[in-house]
């Protein structure tokens, strides 16, 4: 536009969406725009307002309601029929297919408008306009608009049969096959994958129960290949968050080719390297968070045993690289429960005890460069020797109690200077929770559940669960047989004025609340178990 003339947004006076205006004029200036800016290509939507007339630009379009979008979608299928019919007719020969390719083009431009309308979806649905668009490659970006997880929550209906559509077309076996065909050297194709990998992150975000069908449909094997290309880009981080959060919503898609090969992702670069950029340091955790994930299935931890595992992990531990942190929290997840016996065992027979013994004495300074809280390390480390402390059997056993004295039991003093440290963060939060109770009591207010379980957070966040599995450490070797070690958790404890009562009532607390997606058979065996061991304390 020339005379300093602009384009500006506004609201209508009536829904919620904002349309454009232009001189005044109540229009949708931006279809015309978007289908003129189209033959500049498909992933290009860079175009210069001042290179186009004046008189395109104040087009008046026709209000966007139920019945122009239902003409905008009856025209694409005549158009779209009419492409296919054209290209088949002349396969050999493009000029004669060229204009209905451009007018094919047009109206899927025109159609992004109904991604401003997420409560007019259905009607994609009801006039088959999802098969269709399943059935082109050059609608990535028209499926990334539609899928923005920000308008699917404008209208859940809408939203909901939109998804219904894509997933009963299977579209992620679709997006895939055609990312497969795509070349990343060009520029364009590289941005095409980026966009797809967009729609699978909105509808995953949407429904997260979609994430294991859309694995089975080749999304994962995709992935799995695409992050161990080399070198690192964005397209790269991407897959790995979309591989950290199908495996977060389904911890039984990995198998043991899975977990190796995303564990030789994770060691190719970041064993013995930090991460170059805040990108790739993100990308390193979220395949950490994928192994995690995977971990938390038990039948995983045996793969991970099996897969050497513990030696990667054990190795990046020593290297004292930026993938420390993730490594041990790896470990932790590992090790944990009954099913990471043969992990805690093979752990000491790897010389583990050497490695996390010094990361238990001493917190690492340069925590904040991984974005790791001293809190976190110390409950990761903490978890760790609690799992091999219920996991070790015989010799192994023994080699662990047997740390914990050396040295004039200097572990022993670092153990309790971690107990008295988050006992006194509990406690401080317990008391402003109790005031916050008293205050609402007074005000008349109700209790419920949900704030119940708001303060028990806010108690985790202080560092309960921390001081819960410091004091089964403190009980667990005090029950070891080695009356030197309960000697001096005694010693300092009265030192210090600490109280026997208070463990135990810690104790009792974490007996309560242990054993999630366990049977009731493993709960009472274990709570049991626990109880006895404090009795005895």
């Amino acid at each position: 536009p020339s005379g300093g003339q602009t384009l500006s947004f506004s609201p209508k006076t009536s829904g919620s969406s904002a349309l454009p205006t232009l001189l005044g004029w109540p229009s949708c200036v931006f279809v015309v725009i978007a289908a003129v800016s189209s033959l500049k290509g498909f992933y290009s939507h860079s175009f210069s307002l001042s290179s186009l007339p004046l008189p395109v630009l104040i087009k008046q379009a026709e209000p966007v309601d139920e019945s122009s979008v239902k003409k905008m979608i009856l025209t694409f299928e005549k158009r779209s029929y009419k492409n296919q019919e054209l290209r088949i007719k002349f396969p050999d020969n493009p000029e004669k297919f060229m204009e209905s390719e451009l007018d094919l083009n047009d109206i899927i431009q025109e159609m992004h408008v109904i991604a401003t309308m997420p409560d007019l979806y259905h009607l994609l649905v009801e006039l088959n306009a999802v098969h269709s668009l399943l059935g082109l490659l050059t609608v990535v970006d028209l499926l990334q608009e539609l899928t923005d997880i920000d308008t699917l929550h404008e209208s859940e209906e809408g939203a909901e049969v939109l998804i219904d559509a894509l997933v009963e077309g299977q579209v992620v076996a679709l997006l895939v096959q055609n990312m497969e065909r795509l070349d990343e050297q060009v520029k364009e194709e590289a941005d095409g994958i980026y966009n797809t990998l967009a729609i699978i992150e909105n509808m995953a975000e949407f429904r997260p129960g979609m994430c294991t069908e859309a694995a089975q449909q080749g999304l994962m094997q995709w992935l799995l290949k695409r992050i161990k290309a080399r070198p690192f880009d964005a397209n790269k981080l991407y897959c790995s968050e979309i591989l950290a959060i199908l495996l977060q919503n389904n911890d039984s898609l990995c198998d043991l080719k899975h977990i190796s090969i995303i564990q030789l992702s994770c060691s190719q670069v970041f064993k013995r390297h930090n991460p170059s950029t805040a990108e790739e340091q993100e990308m390193m955790e979220n395949l950490f968070d994928a192994l995690c994930s995977c971990l938390m299935l038990p039948a995983n931890r045996d793969r991970f045993l099996r897969g050497e595992g513990l030696q990667l992990m054990n190795l990046m531990l020593r290297e004292k690289k930026m993938s420390r942190t993730s490594a041990l929290k790896v470990l932790d997840h590992g090790m944990i429960g009954p099913e990471g016996a043969d992990n805690c065992h093979k752990f000491v027979d790897i010389l583990g005890l050497r490695t996390i013994f010094p990361l238990f004495m001493k917190t690492p300074k340069k925590m904040k460069k991984t974005g790791a809280s001293e809190k976190e390390h110390e409950e990761h480390v903490s978890s760790i020797i609690a799992s091999m402390l219920r996991n070790l059997k015989s010799q192994q056993r023994s080699r662990l109690l047997s740390k914990f004295t050396e040295n004039d039991c200097e572990k022993v003093d670092r153990l309790m200077e971690l107990h008295f440290k988050y006992l006194e963060a509990v406690q401080q939060a317990d008391k402003r929770i109790e005031g916050e109770k008293h205050e609402m009591v007074r005000r008349g207010e109700i209790l419920d559940d949900s704030m119940e379980d708001e303060f028990y957070l806010r108690r985790l966040d202080a560092g309960l669960f921390v001081l819960q599995l410091i004091c089964y450490i403190m009980v667990e070797i005090s029950n070891s047989g080695i009356p030197q070690l309960r000697q001096r958790v005694h010693q300092i404890l009265n030192l210090r004025g600490g109280s026997v009562k208070v463990v135990r009532h810690v104790m009792r607390e974490y007996a309560e609340s242990i054993g999630d997606g366990k049977t009731e058979e493993f709960k009472e065996a274990e709570r049991k178990r626990i109880m006895d061991l404090v009795d005895s304390f």
